[in-house]
């Protein structure tokens, strides 16, 4: 018999002082079977630095023709491919020759390495960001992951505050590629 996605919910009021931008955010996410939290949880992290309201999460896992996370336009213009991990570099590829802007986000202490190994190749790509999160924050976040969370985040200078519950926590993430 096959797993089953597990659900979770997520209300989170978002204030992002950065892009003068403030909503309250009713996301459902399935987590495939073979999905970590730390992926989740970068997914999540994404949705909120980019929060628009043309911003959807993909099939992920399940469809390598989707992005992790893509803002579409009414004129069906891909405006933005977010991937997560380590993908390889033909994906980095068409999601670059498909979408105006491209962000990769890496979240886990392999990406270091995987990063030395294709910063070069990436270079090429001037509508590519590739920025990391720290591991070790990543895996004090997906400690309060819940079927259903209440988040506040807030978003200022760069800086990513969340508070889930009584816990609240720093995001940092270091750009390691710019878009030109």
């Amino acid at each position: 018999m096959a797993l089953k996605s597990t659900i979770y919910k997520a209300t989170i009021h978002l204030s992002d002082m950065d892009r003068d931008y403030y909503d309250t955010l009713n996301l459902t996410v399935a987590q495939h079977p073979s999905e970590t939290d730390f992926r989740l949880m970068t997914r999540f992290l994404a949705y909120i630095l980019h929060a628009h309201e043309h911003l959807a999460f993909g099939k992920g896992l399940s469809d390598e023709d989707e992005a992790a996370l893509w803002q579409i336009n009414y004129s069906e213009e891909i405006e933005l491919w977010i991937e997560l991990g380590q993908p390889d570099e033909k994906r980095i590829k068409k999601a670059c020759n498909k979408a105006q802007h491209t962000v990769l986000y890496g979240y886990s202490s392999p990406f270091d390495v995987w990063w030395q190994q294709n910063k070069n190749k990436l270079a090429q790509y001037k509508n590519l960001t590739v920025s990391r999160f720290n591991a070790e924050t990543i895996k004090n976040l997906t400690k309060l992951l819940n079927r259903t969370m209440e988040i506040q985040a807030s978003i200022q200078d760069g800086q990513l505050w969340l508070t889930i519950g009584d816990e609240s926590l720093l995001i940092e993430k270091e750009t390691l590629q710019f878009e030109e």
